[in-house]
C-alpha cells in the first residue's frame, strides 16, 4: 500500500496531479516500457480513474554494470486523478498482468512537489551506477511511494528516477500527448495543432544541442512528419521545429515549419 505520508498528500483535493514512474516492464522479445506506459494510461482512463496529460521517456546511464533490456530508459506518466489509492491499485494490477516474462518492474507514484525533491537522485541515475537500496532509501526519506513488483525489482531504480527527471524539467521527450499520434504525417495550421494537442510552445533547433524558442502565428503551416516528439524545456512541453525554405508552396502542403529528423531530436533529448 502507499505509505501514509505519500497517499494523504493530495487526497483532500479533487483531480490532483500525479507522476507515475515505471521501469523494466519488458524483455528482449516484447514491446518496450514506453508502449506499456501508453497502455497503462489507456487502462486508467478507461476505468475513469485518471486523465492523462503526457508521457515522457527518460534516458538513464548505459553501462555494462547496469542490468537493462535494450536502452535503459524509463517512463513517466503525468496524470490528474482524485483517488490515489485506486490509482495505485490499478497500476499494480495492470503491471502485474501485462509486464513481460523476466521483467523486474518498478513503480513510483508521487505528486510533483515531492518528485521535485528527487531531482538530485534522478540526475545521478544518468551518470552513476545506483542500486535498489539507494533508490528505496531516498524515496523513503521523501515520503514518495516506490515499490518493486516482479523479478529482482531492480526497476525501482529507474521508476524513481523517471519522476525526478520529469520534475527537473529539462530532460526527456514526450512519447504521448493527446491526439499527437493521430496527426502523424499531417500538415496543419498551428492553431489546429494547438487545439488538438494542447501544445502551444515551439523551439527551433539552432544546433545539435541547442535551441531557441519561437513564436508561431495561428496560420503558420506545420508539417508534423512521421516522428513528432515534443521535449521537456523548463518544465513545459515544447515541439521542436525547423523553418522551411521559401517558396513555401514547394514544401509539403506549403509548410512554413516542419519537425526535425528523429536523429536531431534524439541528439537534444536522448
Amino acid at each position: 500500500m502507499l505509505g501514509p505520508r505519500s497517499i494523504r498528500f493530495h487526497t483532500h483535493q479533487t483531480m490532483a496531479r500525479w507522476l507515475i514512474g515505471i521501469d523494466d516492464t519488458d524483455n528482449l522479445q516484447s514491446r518496450g516500457t514506453g508502449y506499456r506506459a501508453r497502455c497503462l494510461l489507456e487502462t486508467l482512463e478507461a476505468a475513469g480513474l485518471a486523465s492523462g496529460i503526457g508521457i515522457t521517456r527518460h534516458q538513464l546511464l548505459v553501462d555494462d554494470r547496469v542490468p537493462y533490456t535494450s536502452h535503459n530508459s524509463s517512463a513517466c506518466l503525468e496524470v490528474e486523478a482524485d483517488d490515489a489509492h485506486a490509482l495505485r491499485e490499478l497500476c499494480v494490477e495492470f503491471l502485474l498482468g501485462d509486464a513481460a516474462d523476466g521483467s523486474d518492474v518498478g513503480l513510483c507514484i508521487a505528486p510533483p512537489e515531492r518528485a521535485a525533491d528527487a531531482v538530485d537522485y534522478a540526475l545521478r541515475a544518468k551518470a552513476e551506477v545506483l542500486n535498489q537500496s539507494i533508490a528505496r532509501g531516498h524515496a523513503r526519506e521523501l515520503g514518495v511511494h516506490l515499490e518493486g513488483l516482479t523479478g529482482t525489482e531492480d526497476g525501482v531504480v529507474g521508476a524513481f528516477a523517471a519522476v525526478g527527471l520529469f520534475a527537473q524539467g529539462n530532460d526527456g521527450r514526450y512519447i504521448w500527448r493527446r491526439k499527437l499520434r493521430e496527426l502523424k504525417g499531417a500538415t496543419v495550421p498551428v492553431a489546429e495543432f494547438r487545439e488538438a494537442t494542447g501544445i502551444s510552445e515551439f523551439a527551433e533547433l539552432a544546433s545539435e544541442h541547442d535551441y531557441r524558442l519561437v513564436a508561431l502565428a495561428d496560420d503558420t503551416m506545420l508539417a508534423l512528419g512521421d516522428w513528432a516528439r515534443p521535449v521537456r524545456i523548463d518544465g513545459r512541453c515544447v515541439l521542436l521545429v525547423e523553418q522551411q525554405p521559401a517558396p513555401y508552396p514547394t514544401q509539403p502542403h506549403g509548410a512554413h515549419y516542419a519537425c526535425p529528423e528523429k536523429s536531431r531530436v534524439k541528439a537534444l533529448r536522448p
